[in-house]
C-alpha cells in the first residue's frame, strides 16, 4: 500500500518531468542562459517556479549556460614595436560603417582547454564584423578576424584598425593582412568615457551556432 509520502514523490517527480521539457526548449534557444533567466521566463510563460528548483532540475540534467570568465588581458605587449600613431584619437564613434574597427581577444574554458575568439567591431554599428576561433591566440587568429571582414565586404578601403599593442598585432603577419606598415594601437590607462566599447556579452554568447558546439565549462 502506498504511503501518503510515496504518492507525494511520485507527483513531485511527474510534475518536474513536465518542467524539464520547457527548460530544456529554453536552454536549447538560448544557450547562455543559466538559472536564474531560465526562471524568469518560465515565470513569463506561467510557470509557478523558484530559482533554487530549477537549478537543481538543471543540474541533475547536466543543463548550464555558459559563462564568461572574468576578462583576462590575453595580449601581450611588443616590446621591440615602434610606437605609431593614434589615428582614433579617443573618437570612438564613427560617421559611416566599415571606417574605424576595434580588434580584441578573448577566451572561454572548455572542457579541452581554452578557447580563443578573436573579433573585429564596427564602431559606427557597434556589430561584429569578423571572428576567428582557434586553441590559441597567435598572429594567425587575429589575421582570419580580419580577413573574414575583408571577405565579407565591411572594411572600408580608408578603414583604421585600432588594437591593443600585443605582439599578434604587431605581427608581420597581421600587417600584411591589414595592408598598413603597422596597426593603429593605444591601449587606454585610465577610465575614459570616450573608451572603445567592450565586446557586449550578448554577442559572444548569442552565437549560438558558433559557440554552442563547443563543450564550455559550466558553472
Amino acid at each position: 500500500m502506498w504511503t501518503r509520502a510515496e504518492a507525494r514523490r511520485i507527483a513531485r517527480t511527474e510534475e518536474e518531468q513536465e518542467l524539464l521539457e520547457p527548460i530544456v526548449e529554453i536552454h536549447a534557444a538560448h544557450p547562455a542562459y543559466g538559472a536564474e533567466r531560465i526562471t524568469r521566463e518560465l515565470k513569463r510563460q506561467g510557470f509557478e517556479v523558484g530559482r533554487r528548483r530549477v537549478a537543481r532540475l538543471m543540474r541533475e540534467h547536466g543543463i548550464a549556460g555558459i559563462t564568461r570568465r572574468k576578462r583576462r588581458n590575453l595580449t601581450k605587449p611588443d616590446k621591440d614595436a615602434v610606437a605609431v600613431a593614434d589615428l582614433i584619437q579617443r573618437q570612438f564613434i564613427a560617421p559611416m560603417p566599415g571606417l574605424k574597427l576595434i580588434g580584441d581577444i578573448s577566451c572561454f574554458p572548455t572542457g579541452e582547454g581554452w578557447l580563443y575568439l578573436a573579433t573585429v567591431l564596427d564602431l559606427c554599428s557597434r556589430e561584429l564584423i569578423g571572428y576567428a576561433i582557434a586553441p590559441h591566440m597567435r598572429a594567425g587568429l587575429a589575421v582570419e578576424a580580419i580577413t573574414s571582414a575583408h571577405r565579407a565586404g565591411l572594411v572600408a578601403g580608408n578603414a583604421i584598425m585600432h588594437t591593443d599593442r600585443g605582439s599578434q598585432y604587431h605581427s608581420r603577419r597581421y600587417r600584411n593582412a591589414l595592408g598598413r606598415p603597422r596597426p593603429l594601437p593605444r591601449r587606454p590607462t585610465r577610465p575614459n568615457r570616450r573608451h572603445p566599447p567592450r565586446i557586449p556579452h550578448r554577442s559572444l554568447t548569442s552565437m549560438d551556432g558558433l559557440l554552442g558546439t563547443f563543450n564550455f565549462k559550466l558553472n
